[in-house]
């Protein structure tokens, strides 16, 4: 069984046998976190989608409290090794099993610079394989056509972690066509609703996947699923 749990934003905790991991931790300055990163005391792994700091905030505290393996792009992991922090490096395209299940990063079309202005590679999307369920965090991106691709190589997708909040990503309508093309069993919406500049109807969303023929769930923060 896997379990998923939404920490707002675009933090998700997921929970495979012993393992947990942990994707974009923002919790500390984040308005609509259910939880604190000191909250967090078991972890194996944090994936990093990109160096923003409203996906990478917490990550150095939480690593170095844990003792969890960053996984994210090059760049990424060297920057947060300079910090004492456990790092795999990985990029855009590569996959690599882990114990707790195998990480591939796809493309993202974003940017990624650090909270000091520094340059932190690629902004990637990740498929996660945790024994037969695989899950599409998609980071923060705008709509592109190789969805369709993500959606036939890594598939079936059991579920699609999707932005929604439109101006910095796609927009709900956006969302929904790259739902349609991932061909995901479930879709879930995320990074909306944080701040002013990024509200948007969830619950359209929501209605346009299923007029599509699909299935989509709103999730508040600290609410589960289980795949």
């Amino acid at each position: 069984m896997v379990e998923l749990r939404f920490h707002g934003h675009s933090c998700w905790q997921i929970d495979h046998g012993e393992h947990r991991l942990l994707i974009d931790p923002f919790l500390g300055d984040n308005p609509k976190a259910d939880i604190a990163p000191g909250d967090i005391d078991r972890l194996d792994a944090i994936v990093l989608t990109h160096g923003h700091f409203d996906h990478i905030a917490d990550a150095e505290e939480i690593s170095n409290k844990t003792g969890a393996l960053i996984v994210s792009n090059f760049e990424i992991a060297t920057f947060f090794e300079g910090k004492g922090c456990k790092a795999h490096p990985m990029h855009i395209g590569g996959g690599r099993q882990f114990p707790f299940g195998h990480v591939k990063f796809t493309i993202a079309h974003h940017g990624s610079t650090g909270p000091g202005g520094e340059s932190l590679g690629n902004p990637m999307g990740v498929v996660l394989t945790l024994g037969d369920r695989r899950i599409y965090h998609a980071g923060d991106t705008g709509l592109f056509l190789d969805m369709q691709l993500i959606g036939e190589v890594s598939g079936p997708l059991d579920v699609a972690l999707l932005p929604i909040g439109d101006n910095f990503t796609m927009g709900v309508e956006d969302a929904a066509r790259a739902s349609k093309m991932l061909g995901a069993r479930l879709t879930v919406p995320m990074h909306y609703d944080t701040f002013d500049v990024i509200e948007v109807d969830a619950a359209d969303f929501a209605a346009r996947v299923e007029a599509q023929g699909g299935k989509a769930r709103v999730m508040q923060p600290g609410e589960s699923l289980q795949l």
